[in-house]
C-alpha cells in the first residue's frame, strides 16, 4: 500500500469516526433564529475595520503573553538544567509549520535567546501510544541515559491510545470501548512513571493532559468531550500517586481560541497552537523552578 493511500485511509477513518459520533451522541441544540438588523454600509465598514484591528491586537497579545510567561520563568532556571522530553507527535512537534519543533522547540529557543544553559533532549515519536513508549523506555539506552541526567521530564502520551480505540471501533463507535480502555491506559502510564523514577528518582516529571483535536469542527460533541474528561481524570489520578509527578491540564487550551491553532492536517497544533502549549507549560514549571532555587 502506498503512503498516499495509507494517509487517505487514515483520514477517512478519522472522518468516519467523527461522523458516527455525530449520529450517536449529538443532541439537538439548535438555537432559534434571532432577528438581526442589517447595518448600514458605513457602519459595516467601521465594524470590519474594528474587527481587523482587534484580531491584530489579539495576535500581538498572544505572542507577548508567551514572551512574558517565558521571561518570568527564565530567572528560575538553574544553570546546566537538563530536560528530557518523551512521548508522541506533540513532543516531536508535528504540525509546526516553522519547523521549530513545537512547544519543546519554543521553550528551547526562548531560553537560548536569554543565554540560559538548559539542555533539551527530545525523544518524541509520531504515533506512539503508551505501550510503544513503555517499550522504548525498556529497550532504548539513549533515552535512559538522558533520563539519568534529567532535572525535569516532559511527557505527552495517550492521545494515540484514544485514536486506536476509535480506529478499532469506528464501524460501531460507542463509549463502552473508551471506558474499557481507560483503566489499562492508566496502568501503562503508571509503568512509564515507575520506570522514569527508577532511572532518575530526583527528576520533576510533568505530564501534559489531552486537548480535543477536533475542537475546530466538532467541539460541540458532548460525548467526545466527556471521554476526554474521563481520560484526563485518569491521568490526574495516576500522577497524584507520585510526589514528584505533576499534571498540566490542556483540555481547555483551545476551547475559546478564535484564531486557527491547528495545522493543515486539522489534528496537530500549528506554531500558534504550540505557543499556547508552551505558555501553559511555563506557568507550571516556574513554581517548581522557584522552589528549587530556595
Amino acid at each position: 500500500m502506498s503512503k498516499k493511500v495509507f494517509i487517505f485511509l487514515m483520514m477517512f477513518i478519522f472522518v468516519a469516526g467523527i461522523a458516527i459520533f455525530l449520529l450517536l451522541f449529538q443532541t439537538n441544540n439548535n438555537k432559534p433564529n434571532e432577528s438581526i438588523s442589517q447595518p448600514s454600509e458605513e457602519t459595516a465598514e467601521e465594524t470590519t475595520e474594528q474587527e481587523t484591528s482587534e484580531e491584530e491586537e489579539e495576535e500581538e497579545s498572544l505572542s507577548q503573553n508567551v514572551r512574558n510567561a517565558v521571561r518570568e520563568a527564565l530567572s528560575f532556571f538553574q544553570k546546566d538544567t537538563h530536560i528530557t522530553a518523551i512521548g508522541d507527535s506533540l513532543t516531536q512537534g508535528v504540525g509546526d509549520e516553522t519547523g521549530n519543533g513545537g512547544y519543546i522547540g519554543i521553550l528551547d529557543e526562548r531560553l537560548d535567546e536569554q543565554d540560559i544553559d538548559v539542555t533539551f533532549d527530545n525523544f518524541g515519536k509520531r504515533g506512539n501510544r503508551t505501550d510503544h513508549l513503555l517499550k522504548r523506555l525498556q529497550e532504548n539506552p539513549e533515552i535512559n541515559e538522558s533520563l539519568a541526567k534529567a532535572d525535569m521530564v516532559l511527557i505527552t502520551i495517550g492521545a494515540n491510545d484514544i485514536m486506536q480505540i476509535m480506529k478499532d471501533n469506528f464501524m460501531n463507535l460507542t463509549e463502552e470501548p473508551f471506558s474499557e480502555g481507560r483503566g489499562p491506559y492508566g496502568e501503562r502510564l503508571s509503568e512509564i512513571l515507575d520506570h522514569i523514577i527508577s532511572v532518575q528518582p530526583e527528576a520533576e516529571i510533568y505530564l501534559l493532559g489531552f486537548f480535543n483535536p477536533f475542537e475546530r469542527y466538532f467541539g460541540d460533541i458532548e460525548a467526545l468531550n466527556q471521554i476526554l474528561t474521563r481520560w484526563n481524570n485518569e491521568s490526574l489520578q495516576v500522577t497524584n500517586q507520585y510526589e514528584q509527578v505533576h499534571y498540566i491540564p490542556m483540555q481547555d487550551i483551545y476551547q475559546y481560541e478564535r484564531e486557527n491553532v491547528f495545522s493543515d492536517d486539522n489534528f496537530h497544533p500549528n506554531h500558534k497552537g504550540y505557543q499556547l502549549m508552551a505558555e501553559r507549560v511555563i506557568t507550571y514549571l516556574e513554581n517548581d523552578l522557584q522552589e528549587a532555587q530556595n
